[in-house]
């Protein structure tokens, strides 16, 4: 089919405004990226702006874990995603599969419930009293139980059960299944795509865990990895005329910030198909 001249203009324009999207994606990436690997003389001889670099230095890279805590860091938040999300996953899977029931007894008042913690909290200082009372002060835990069920995770969860057949939960209860096991058995191995693409929400938080790590932990041994990464980039910039022979202050703070976004960076092609197909039965109706 031949197109006409306005639906040639029409695709020109969407094409140009994508790439446009595009580099403004791009670009920045590009530059963290390119500072964090160039010689610190190059990136002033260049104004502070480098997109491709001339030459390759990894100083800042070896700087960065041997000296910053950047190792240490990574293994707690590692520790942090891998612990928090697993809770989040089994917390939110067993509130969600009983709000999806609408047999079950008192169904509407605890979806209220959940629904309402989304318009209403605590507020900061009864949360960090609450904390602190429990003795969860300066514990990994104080980053893990406080945010331990996402109420938007559970609402997408229930929406996806819902839309499993009837059919199914019948048959197993005329064989005898009862409610654990039809869980376990049938809905848990059907739902791989929507825990898939919940446990990447809670994958990411965890992995950016920032301000309750500054509000309950004290002890440095404990810092997530964006706690440091916040010290490296707040660091006070080095005078230019003694750059030659200083830290690279400008390559350490894009290494840094190439370090704490690596990671997630590597995983989510590996979780993209779920991603993508989970949203989209947890928002299809039938």
């Amino acid at each position: 089919m031949v197109k006409h001249w306005n639906e040639k203009l029409f695709d020109g324009a969407v094409l140009l405004i994508l790439g446009l999207a595009g580099l403004a994606a791009v670009i920045p990436v590009m530059y963290v990226v390119s500072v964090s690997i160039t010689p610190i003389s190059e990136v002033l001889k260049n104004g502070g702006f480098v997109l491709i670099p001339a030459k390759i230095d990894l100083t800042a890279y070896k700087e960065l874990f041997m000296t910053t805590g950047i190792p240490r860091s990574m293994w707690v938040t590692a520790l942090l995603t891998v612990i928090g999300t697993a809770v989040n996953l089994v917390l939110t899977l067993l509130m969600a599969y009983p709000l999806s029931r609408k047999k079950m007894p008192g169904r509407s008042f605890f979806l209220f419930m959940v629904v309402f913690t989304m318009l209403f909290n605590g507020g900061l200082i009864p949360t960090y009293i609450v904390v602190k009372n429990i003795g969860l002060l300066n514990s990994m835990w104080s980053m893990i139980l406080p945010n331990a069920i996402w109420t938007f995770n559970i609402l997408i969860m229930k929406s996806f059960f819902e839309n499993l057949p009837e059919e199914l939960f019948e048959s197993a209860r005329m064989d005898g299944a009862k409610e654990m096991r039809i869980l376990m058995q049938i809905v848990v191995p059907l739902s791989v795509p929507s825990l898939m693409t919940i446990g990447l929400f809670y994958t990411v938080g965890h992995w950016n865990e920032f301000f309750q790590a500054i509000m309950y932990m004290t002890d440095r041994n404990w810092f997530p990895l964006q706690v440091i990464v916040r010290e490296i980039l707040v660091q006070t910039q080095q005078p230019l005329e003694n750059a030659e022979n200083l830290m690279p202050t400008e390559t350490l703070q894009m290494a840094s910030v190439i370090a704490a976004s690596l990671p997630i960076i590597v995983l989510y092609p590996f979780l993209q198909k779920h991603f993508t197909k989970g949203m989209l039965l947890g928002a299809i109706k039938g």
